[in-house]
């Protein structure tokens, strides 16, 4: 019996409901009930049991999974909590299944972002030990130096964060403007760094997620190609979980 028990996160992610990570704060916030009662974290439940989430019955009747590739407008939020803010990812871009994104992009950053109901996918893409390059076009307020440059590649202490930025590749690509590939994920991490060296972003955008570029207008999304996933797939080896799906261009 105990081979049939799964955490209640697990389930959530992978009967395509949510991330672990927003299964973790519904579980906190007491809106997943196990058989009528608030579970734990941690808690494990058994085929037999019924998992609800704000009252409403969570079941495992999942189909293929979806891919995503979105341009995210400036303004728009990546969250899935639609009743909270109004100018959500989800509500924008209503697409006929659930989907969730695969990390954030801030609210005044725009570009790619990935979005999915395949729940472990989303965990191994976000494991900052994984290594998994995010490239980025920045703006800033003033001319970029030569020790800007340099400092920024290097890693740089966020005080705020207690945490040291790891070591990028940073390209001048006009007199304000460079690109940064990023390994990590911390929150507002380029923006912080810029901070820091006493320049202000004015524009943000993402225009690579490991081996997806971004290539639709802003506000459009398409699924990821079958040529893409097979190489995403490629990527995350080593992984718990992978997929052979032939995927199509949406739009």
């Amino acid at each position: 019996m105990s081979e049939n028990l799964k955490r209640i996160n697990k389930f959530l992610s992978e009967v395509g409901y949510c991330s672990r990570r927003e299964a973790d704060k519904l579980i906190d916030a007491g809106r997943v009930t196990i058989n009528g009662e608030i579970p734990e974290m941690g808690t494990k439940i058994s085929p037999t049991d019924e998992v609800h989430v704000d009252g409403k019955r969570i079941e495992n009747n999942k189909e293929e999974f979806v891919y995503l590739a979105f341009n995210k407008p400036v303004g728009i939020v990546c969250t899935t909590d639609t009743r909270v803010e109004k100018d959500n990812i989800i509500d924008f871009i209503n697409y006929p299944k659930r989907v969730f994104p695969i990390g954030r992009l801030d609210k005044p950053s725009e570009g790619l972002i990935l979005l999915t109901d395949d729940g472990d996918i989303v965990n191994k893409i976000l494991r900052a030990s994984n290594n998994h390059e995010k490239e980025y076009i920045v703006t800033v307020d003033k001319p970029i130096s030569q020790t800007f440059l340099i400092r920024m590649s290097g890693g740089i202490y966020l005080k705020d964060l207690e945490k040291t930025t790891k070591k990028c590749e940073v390209k001048r690509i006009g007199s304000q403007t460079f690109s940064i590939i990023l390994t990590q994920g911390l929150n507002r991490q380029i923006r912080r760094m810029c901070e820091y060296l006493t320049y202000e972003v004015e524009t943000l955008k993402r225009v690579r997620i490991m081996n997806i570029p971004l290539d639709i207008p802003v506000g459009e999304y398409r699924e990821l190609t079958s040529e893409e996933f097979k190489e995403l797939n490629t990527l995350l080896e080593g992984s718990d979980k992978t997929y052979n799906q032939n995927k199509k261009h949406n739009r």
